[in-house]
Order: structure tokens, then C-alpha cells, then sequence
């Protein structure tokens, strides 16, 4: 399934010590606690010194901003609540119970970790209370293991820009080939679980921020449908796009995580909430093999394929997979609208200026009030940028965080009517027609050509993708690794209508046990020909 120059030289991997620890699943790491021949404590301990190796020293992804001071006594608390159960089934703990996740820092975390964004603006007065969605790993048993890096302000601080870089925490490289870039802009949550520093990470999506790095890293990211998570609690740039994700090394631990994202109530303070269907989906019941009934459309529009010639055929020689597993594949499927850039940076921009004020005020509120340390809004971020070298504004611009403080209310016209179009183009007209039209499922598309080379100059430079109609839309996307191309992985994107998460787990799940994938980075400084620098 990959080219004869996928390198052949199995590296040692850089930390032994954790090698055993850090291949476990949530699920398998789940089991051993159950049974008593693992401790939460020792595999946290484990994994905080696999950090200290291959984060911070060795490969030196730059993955993970901060660890959690308290990570093993949290770790060590849970082994004392598993042994102090008397009797009943392991259910009685919480899902997680035990297991160290990561969380992108532009989610909420109370006490020392703090939430940046990866800006040194956002460096100083911790929030004083976690998002939502880490009090629900919390409850779960989950140890939070730390904050994960990302693109500064979730890769819309400006353009252009290079995926991974923060001021806060450097750039993160991509642990397969060290000089490829991650993906962002959930980059250090891809780029941790695919180095095995961690078996969950959170990450959130605008418009591919967690099927971009699922596919660069070689895991599995899930987006859902926007409102089926809160987002109260996460630095925002768009109230019609953004959503937190689960993001993990397989599809079956993604559905363990969503399903205790997804776990309660409505947010009161996130109106996006409200419309999520009542009663919770059986995201785990999808984990099965067949895909009988399933009907899935091959997107074949330009952009989604033919850009880059050897993931589409790469990706061809996967689709009998599906009818394997039982689903009628319908090859090709045509029709999708482009995504106007010109109208979701309109939307965007107007929905960040609004987003990220209240988003302060909330934080200055559960603080007391007290704002002395944290900017107000975008114009305060704006001149901190302007007198903080390190935020190398010489070499990553302000311009996104420059037009949206120009930009007007939620109640400007313009604004309005580029987010009804950007409606019109990804649902009515684009995914829930071609949907109808073909009685389809799911639609399915490779994610992106391979990881592209880090580049401070020029910044980004992939090709193509698939991720946009369903970040758009705010319908849900899961991104698996079907396989590599000189030892980068490449994902396929899978997307439906809203709400429909248990369907594409199931779709990717039984993509997953059909082609029986396996790979680990080898964190090679490079791959392909050097001298060209070109895969």
C-alpha cells in the first residue's frame, strides 16, 4: 500500500523506557487498571518522562506547552478511588477513569496550566474555572496530563503562517519527519498522540483544524457537528464553525472520548447547544465491522481530488474496502459548490471580534472582575503584539487579528449575508443535495496530500482538501490514516449531514478494521530527496 521509498530503517524508538506504555489505547490502558497490573500513576509518570525525551529533548516535537504539576497525585487519586471500590463492575468508574489526556491550550483549564492560545497576550492570569468539557473528563476520572501547542489564536492571528507555531510554544514539528510540518491548528494534540506522549488529546476545528492535523500526524480526529459540544470555555474565532473534538490513535478510542464530551445537557451559555437531539447517540454501538445499508459517495470535484496524483491513487486502492465491508459505494459523486474564501474570512473575522471580547470578559469575570492582566479585546492584542518581540511579527503577520477588530457588529449587514451564502453553498446546495440526490450516507474524499515542509517564509503550501464543505456547514468530519507515502501518512475524510457522528464512526471504524493499519513515527530529520527537498 506505500511506494517502494517508504523508509525502510525501523528507528529505535527514543524513549524504551515508555516504548510498552505509550503503544496502549485508552481501551487497553482502561482493561490493565481494571485488572490490576497497571496503575494510572505509573503510566502518567511513564509518559510525563516520554515527554521530557522526546518533546523537550530528544526529536524535540515541541508538542506539549505545559504538564499538569499535579498529573501524578491527580493519577495516584484515581488508583485510590479504583482500589477503594467494594464490588460492582468497572462501569461504576467513570469512562476515563485513569487515563492521561492532553488539552489544546486554547480550552479553559483552571490553576497553574493556564489558557493562551499560544499568545503571549493571553500568558498572565489564569482562568479560574475549566471549560465544560474538561470538568466532563474530569468527572470521567481522566487525568489532565497538560496543554498541547497549537497555531497562535488557532492559526488566525494572520497570514501567512506556518501550522504549529505559537509564541508560547515554538513550533511544533511533525513526528514522523522532522522537518514536515504537523498541521494546525489543533498541531501539538495531533502531533503528541501520533508521538505516543499521550493516548487522547483534545483539539477544536473552525475549518480543519483537527482533520488537518489527524491527517498530517497519522490518526484519527472526529469534528462534530457544531453545537453538539460546548464551547464555553474555548478561545473562539467563530460561533457558526468552531467545535472541540476528540482526537486519538483509533476509532475506537475517539468514540470513547466523544461519548464523554457529548455526556448532559445543553450549555446554557453556548445557544448553539440548544438544537442538539435529544438523547444521547450510541457512538460506541457503531463500533462495528459491517457496512451493510451504507451508501457512500465518492467526491470527485476539483480540489477535492486531483492535486496531488499519488494520494488519489493511493486513495483509489482503498475504496474497495468499503464495499468489503458490506457499503455501496457510488463513484463519482459531483456537484459540491466552492467554499467562497472571500465570504467565510467575512464571517469569520466579524464572529472572532465579538467571540474573543466576550471570551475575555467571561475570564476577567471569574477572576473578580480583575482585567489588569489580560487584554480586553482584539486592539489591546493588536499593540501587546506590536511591543512583544517574541511574537515575531516580521515573520507571522496580525493581518486576521487586524481586519477583524475593523470589522463590524453581528447586526452588519455584510456579515449577515455572507454567512447565509456560505449556508446556502455547503448545505442547501452542497452537502444535503448531493446527499439527497445519491440517497447517500456519507460523502468521502482524501483529507490532503502529505505533510508539506515547514516554512517560515512562505508559510503553508498544501495543495487540496476535503474538510472545508463540512467546517463550513458546521456538519460533522472524521479523518483516518488509510495509508503512507514515503513514510507520511495520508488520511481520508469522512463527512455527513448534522448529528450524524455514530454513522461516521461506524464508516471509519470498519475502514479501520479492514485495512489493519499499524505505523509509529520513526521522527527521521527528512524524507524523500533532500537535495530537492521535495517528496
Amino acid at each position: 500500500m506505500t511506494p517502494d521509498n517508504h523508509p525502510t530503517e525501523q528507528r529505535r524508538d527514543p524513549h524504551e523506557t515508555s516504548t510498552e506504555i505509550s503503544r496502549l489505547g485508552a481501551g487497553e490502558l482502561r482493561r490493565l487498571m481494571d485488572e490490576g497490573s497497571l496503575s494510572s500513576a505509573e503510566v502518567t509518570t511513564r509518559l510525563l518522562e516520554r515527554i521530557e525525551a522526546v518533546d523537550q529533548a530528544g526529536p524535540a516535537i515541541r508538542s506539549v506547552l505545559r504538564v499538569a504539576d499535579d498529573a501524578v497525585e491527580q493519577a495516584a487519586a484515581r488508583d485510590r478511588e479504583r482500589a477503594g471500590r467494594t464490588g460492582g463492575p468497572a462501569a461504576a468508574l467513570g469512562p476515563l477513569h485513569g487515563i492521561p489526556v492532553l488539552v489544546k491550550d486554547n480550552i479553559d483549564t483552571a490553576g497553574s496550566l493556564g489558557t493562551t492560545a499560544g499568545s503571549l497576550a493571553l500568558d498572565r492570569d489564569p482562568p479560574a474555572t475549566d471549560a465544560p468539557i474538561v470538568r466532563l473528563l474530569r468527572e470521567a476520572g481522566a487525568v489532565i496530563l497538560g496543554k498541547a501547542n497549537l497555531s497562535e489564536w488557532a492559526h488566525f492571528r494572520g497570514s501567512p503562517a506556518s501550522s504549529g507555531w505559537s509564541a508560547a510554544g515554538g513550533q511544533t514539528r511533525n513526528p514522523f519527519a522532522l522537518d514536515r510540518n504537523p498541521g494546525g491548528s489543533s498541531s501539538g494534540s495531533g502531533a503528541a498522540v501520533a508521538a505516543r506522549l499521550a493516548p487522547l488529546a483534545l483539539g477544536t476545528e473552525t475549518d480543519g483544524s483537527i482533520n488537518c492535523p489527524a491527517a498530517a500526524c497519522g490518526i484519527v480526529g472526529l469534528k462534530p457537528t457544531v453545537g453538539l459540544l460546548s464551547r464555553t470555555g474555548i478561545v473562539p474565532i467563530s460561533s457558526s464553525q468552531d467545535t472541540a473534538g476528540p482526537m486519538a490513535r483509533s476509532v475506537t478510542d475517539v468514540a470513547v472520548l466523544l461519548s464523554v464530551l457529548a455526556f448532559g445537557a445543553a450549555d446554557p451559555e453556548d445557544p448553539a447547544t440548544a438544537g442538539r437531539p435529544h438523547g444521547s447517540a450510541d457512538y460506541l454501538g457503531a463500533l462495528q465491522p459491517g457496512l451493510e445499508g451504507i451508501r457512500l459517495g465518492v467526491v470527485r470535484d476539483a480540489g477535492y481530488t486531483g492535486y496531488h496524483a499519488a494520494t488519489d491513487r493511493l486513495a483509489d486502492g482503498i475504496l474497495g474496502a468499503f464495499a468489503d465491508a458490506g457499503a455501496e459505494v457510488i463513484d463519482p459523486v459531483t456537484g459540491l459548490p466552492p467554499i467562497s474564501e472571500e465570504d467565510e474570512l467575512t464571517v469569520l473575522c466579524h464572529e472572532f471580534k465579538a467571540g474573543v471580547a466576550a471570551y475575555l470578559a467571561r475570564r476577567a469575570k471569574g477572576r473578580g472582575g480583575d482585567i489588569s492582566g489580560l487584554p480586553t479585546g482584539l486592539e489591546d492584542v493588536i499593540s501587546f503584539n506590536e511591543g512583544c518581540p517574541e511574537e515575531l511579527l516580521q515573520v507571522f503577520p496580525q493581518n486576521y487579528l487586524q481586519q477583524s477588530a475593523d470589522a463590524g457588529g453581528l447586526d452588519d449587514a455584510g456579515y449577515l449575508a455572507a454567512l447565509e451564502r456560505n449556508r446556502q453553498r455547503t448545505r442547501a446546495d452542497g452537502s444535503d443535495a448531493l446527499l439527497a440526490r445519491h440517497r447517500l450516507d456519507a460523502l468521502v474524499a482524501p483529507s490532503m496530500p502529505p505533510a508539506w515542509l515547514i516554512d517560515q517564509i512562505v508559510g503553508d503550501h498544501a495543495a487540496g482538501s476535503s474538510w472545508s464543505e463540512a467546517a463550513v456547514a458546521g456538519y460533522p468530519s472524521i479523518t483516518v490514516p488509510f495509508g503512507q507515502l514515503h513514510g507520511l501518512p495520508v488520511g481520508l475524510t469522512i463527512w455527513g449531514p448534522a448529528w450524524s457522528e455514530a454513522t461516521l464512526i461506524r464508516i471509519a471504524y470498519a475502514l479501520e478494521q479492514q485495512l489493519g493499519l499499524s505505523s509509529a513515527p520513526e521522527y527521521l530529520e527528512t524524507v524523500g530527496d533532500p537535495a530537492s527537498r521535495r517528496p
